[in-house]
């Protein structure tokens, strides 16, 4: 004959396999703690929503650096342009924490190069005023999303970015 009961291992009415399955599970639950059994991979840290700003600053910096470069007759007129461009990419790598890129500062030509010609000069101030505007659109737009303690500088830099594509003209 088979007996089926169950046996109890203490006074307290705890069987065998109460207790054997007890066990079991916090050894499945302390895994589970650890990451043992976590599939979802950690997901990196979204970009700052000013991290465009900071990039199409630096770009138009660069692009008037460029220009510069390839018509030293513009130097005058534009290296302020591109100063303001670095100096709003330096406040909002502050704001957000990021790193900026090394760079000599200006690499505008010497004052004493060549002339450019008057049709390369206006061609190359059409484009700078061309991704002046286009860029004044994305810092009006970042503004609108802007949180208020940020809504300042956005809004002062697409300001700026405006005075830019008029002093283009």
């Amino acid at each position: 004959m088979v007996l089926t009961g169950a046996v109890l291992m203490s006074v307290t009415g705890h069987s065998r396999r109460r207790v054997l399955a007890g066990a079991a599970g916090l050894s499945v639950a302390s895994l589970a703690g650890c990451g043992f059994f976590d599939d979802d991979p950690e997901l990196p840290e979204a970009p700052d929503a000013l991290q465009p700003l900071l990039d199409e600053a630096l770009a138009l910096a660069a692009a008037y650096d460029r220009a510069v470069v390839t018509e030293p007759g513009l130097a005058t007129r534009l290296t302020p342009l591109a100063d303001d461009h670095r100096a709003h990419a330096a406040e909002l790598a502050r704001l957000i924490g990021a790193t900026l890129p090394s760079t000599s500062g200006s690499s505008a030509a010497s004052a004493g190069a060549v002339s450019a010609s008057a049709a390369a000069g206006a061609e190359t101030v059409a484009t700078l005023r061309a991704a002046e505007q286009a860029a004044q659109k994305t810092a009006v737009a970042a503004c609108k999303a802007a949180p208020a303690e940020r809504a300042a500088l956005v809004g002062s830099i697409a300001a700026s970015r405006a005075t830019h594509a008029e002093a283009l003209r």
